[in-house]
């Protein structure tokens, strides 16, 4: 049975994405930065019907969290098949560039960015050990510099100076990322769409289920399936592959 880590996944996208795979047959461990929060979520789904599903608490931002969650799936499973960077924050709102206060900026980058370099940077030993290792980053359309240089862009006018600019750094790592492990890894940026979600008050057209399903599609690929792309449930064409 394969294994996947979710981080931030005790409500939302995330939740979803963990419901899916579940019932696909993949064992999910549900990334929560409160253990307690995670478990009760993981209780809630078991009387559902739901199996295979672990609460594990993991905050990006921390350090020795991070460790203490690899260490723990090392000892159960041995490795480590999927992992799936889903937590992030929006942060303060607006954000204009001139004056979002830059510390502000650095704890949105904390979680979005160098959050997920630290959980990557972890687990990439037990992600070595799986016969088709795969890593998942969940980013944002926001994260298009081509598409926010386009004035007939749809969401043109929609600027953020720590949201949509994390999100590009992620998107940049992961091209990096993905160049240097390109012999033995999957390595993508996912982006689910402009989701109705309780991050940006349930204004968002698409739904979780969407979203969660976009985001399986392009994990859940064979050994021969791409890397280093950039996919986005907003793009109308049926590749979904989205300008960097």
């Amino acid at each position: 049975m394969k294994s996947v880590l979710i981080t931030g996944a005790n409500r939302s996208i995330g939740l979803e994405t963990a419901k899916q795979l579940s019932e696909k047959g993949l064992f999910v461990y549900l990334g929560s930065r409160s253990l307690e929060n995670g478990k009760a979520v993981v209780k809630e789904l078991n009387e559902n019907g739901f199996q295979n599903i672990k609460a594990i608490q993991i905050d990006v931002t921390n350090p020795d969290s991070v460790l203490e969650a690899k260490n723990t799936i090392e000892k159960e499973q041995g490795k480590l098949d999927i992992l799936i960077n889903n937590a992030g924050i929006l942060g303060v709102n607006p954000q204009p560039a001139s004056d979002t206060a830059i510390e502000n900026i650095q704890e949105i980058f904390e979680t979005n960015f160098f959050g997920v370099i630290r959980v990557t940077q972890q687990f990439l030993e037990l992600l070595k050990k799986s016969d088709s290792p795969i890593i998942s980053n969940i980013t944002s359309g926001l994260a298009s510099l081509t598409l926010h240089s386009d004035p007939d862009w749809k969401y043109y006018a929609v600027k953020t100076a720590g949201y949509g600019t994390s999100k590009a750094a992620l998107n940049a790592y992961t091209i990096a990322l993905a160049h240097e492990l390109k012999d033995t890894f999957r390595v993508n940026v996912i982006d689910p769409g402009y989701t109705a979600t309780d991050f940006n008050h349930h204004s968002g057209p698409g739904t979780i289920a969407s979203a969660a399903t976009f985001i399986i599609k392009h994990t859940l690929t064979d050994e021969n399936g791409p890397t280093g792309k950039f996919f986005s449930n907003d793009i109308e064409d049926e590749s979904g592959i989205s300008p960097w």
